[in-house]
């Protein structure tokens, strides 16, 4: 049985099974959030694996407050896009006065009910620049402010980019005939 406060504890002691432990039990979960802003595995094996240490690394700074799971993918989250500066030569810089944040405007097909795969493998083909600020803004729950500030970019540009994911999204989904 899993006991997550003597895992933590152990890991912090630097306890080897602790360590394993806790990443057999969150790997796949830590795993998908890296694949929400990277296409290809070996990249996002490598942001867990970077984020993984730096989970170890810093689990004495857990303070036990809020969720540990949730505490995990802000440092994913953080890594990747770390990744991002150092992988991207050049950001694009758009600039828009008005973008609707709100809903995507469609409706699924009567009989198409996607799951989490088929959401993943969309998120994979989406560009870069697009994935990264959509899974920060809807999924991961960042204001464009806070995006603008993580990626060094402006505000204005953020909002851009998600308004083009949400309309990329939208034209793979009647490619598909999901909507």
């Amino acid at each position: 049985m899993f006991e997550l406060e003597k895992v933590i504890q152990g890991c912090i002691k630097n306890n080897r099974k602790a360590q394993i432990a806790l990443y057999k039990q969150y790997a796949s979960t830590l795993m998908s959030v890296s694949m929400r802003y990277v296409a290809d595995t070996s990249e996002a094996e490598d942001i867990l694996q970077e984020a993984f240490f730096k989970i170890l690394k810093n689990i004495k700074e857990y303070q036990g407050k809020g969720h540990f799971e949730n505490w995990m993918k802000r440092i994913v989250v953080n890594t990747a896009i770390t990744h991002f500066h150092r992988e991207k030569k050049h950001y694009y810089h758009d600039e828009i006065e008005n973008v609707n944040d709100g809903e995507l405007p469609f409706h699924l097909s009567a009989d198409k009910e996607l799951d989490s795969q088929e959401l993943q493998e969309l998120l994979t083909r989406m560009p870069d620049g697009y994935r990264i600020i959509f899974s920060m803004y809807a999924i991961e729950g960042y204001k464009h402010r806070e995006i603008a500030e993580k990626l060094n970019i402006d505000e204005s540009t953020s909002k851009t980019q998600y308004l083009r994911a949400k309309n990329w999204i939208i034209k793979e989904m009647k490619k598909l005939n999901w909507i």
